[in-house]
């Protein structure tokens, strides 16, 4: 066990790496004028020479690269270049929000899309169409239409929610939670529906094998076998969907932020983008490679923890 974590963390290393490279790599031959964008454009030519400078971009592209692994490796990813706050302490403030919406998010998707499935593979017929059809509207759907729409009929007209706005959990955790609701509902509708087709299939499968005939042949209740052994086996493969649909909530949150104004790292990403702020950029980008990286761990050793047989190579 300890080998194969040890190889697992050795290729994400190895992969977070690469990712660095290339976004550096895009991110500086794409970024045109990088001062002259930061000074605006009635700064003089000389002031601009300077700024570029100051800032390391006369230097060959690999040698900035260089000094930056070299100051990331400290725990220094730089500072913003529009607002000199330290890229660290920025994303680090940020991710946490960004977490706690996606986390929930991943939680309520897993419970929900369990129940549906099972419930889709158990009973059979309109229960098992209902559940389809309605999979099937939540994957069709876009994030952002349906995080419009909860503002709309839960925020505006219901007044149940704010339309807009985060508070922070060590303020008030009711005051959290009423914050995060409806995110956490606008992204895990689209989890919810993939998953719960996974779960479906896989509870079917495994129903049919000789296993499950030989536990009900002992007088075991439908419930039992299905609860107790058959989600067992069926967890890996739902477990594998759903650290896919983890790591696309991460995605889907930039954009659900934007809809409730949280300032998470949706917000972040797309004013660092926006401004051509590459020092933030780099560190969200960063920041979303290590998550990738330890989800796709934690999910490994879920499985194995489900599914002794499955071998860790």
């Amino acid at each position: 066990m300890l080998a194969f974590i040890l190889r697992r963390l050795l290729s994400g290393v190895v992969l977070i790496a690469v990712i660095s490279f290339l976004a550096f790599v895009l991110l500086y031959l794409g970024g045109g004028d990088i001062a002259r964008r930061i000074l605006g454009e009635n700064a003089t030519a000389e002031t601009v020479a300077k700024k570029t400078e100051q800032l390391g971009l006369d230097r060959p592209l690999l040698q900035q690269y260089g000094d930056w692994v070299a100051s990331a490796f400290t725990g220094d990813l730089g500072r913003s270049w529009f607002t000199g706050e330290l890229v660290s302490v920025s994303v680090t403030n940020r991710l946490a929000v960004t977490l706690s919406i996606v986390i929930g998010a991943t939680l309520v998707s897993a419970v929900v899309a369990v129940v549906l499935g099972v419930l889709a593979a158990r009973r059979g017929g309109w229960v098992d169409g209902s559940v389809q059809v309605l999979s099937l509207i939540g994957f069709a759907i876009p994030g952002f239409l349906i995080a419009l729409g909860l503002v709309l009929v839960f925020a505006i007209n219901l007044g149940w929610f704010k339309a807009t706005g985060y508070i922070p959990i060590s303020t008030s955790f009711a005051g959290w939670l009423s914050s995060v609701t409806l995110p956490i509902i606008a992204l895990s509708i689209g989890a919810i529906a993939t998953v719960a087709q996974q779960v479906r299939g896989s509870v079917i499968d495994a129903m049919s094998r000789d296993y499950v005939r030989t536990l009900r042949s002992r007088g075991l209740s439908t419930g039992s076998v299905v609860y107790r052994h058959v989600l067992r086996n069926a967890g890996g493969p739902a477990l594998a969907v759903l650290a896919v649909q983890f790591i696309g909530l991460l995605g889907g949150a930039v954009i659900v932020e934007q809809v409730f104004a949280i300032p998470g790292m949706g917000q972040l990403t797309v004013r660092a983008t926006t401004l051509g702020d590459i020092p933030v950029v780099m560190g969200v980008v960063i920041a979303f490679a290590i998550i990738v990286v330890v989800v796709n761990l934690l999910i490994d050793l879920a499985q194995a923890a489900l599914n002794p047989k499955v071998r860790l190579s």
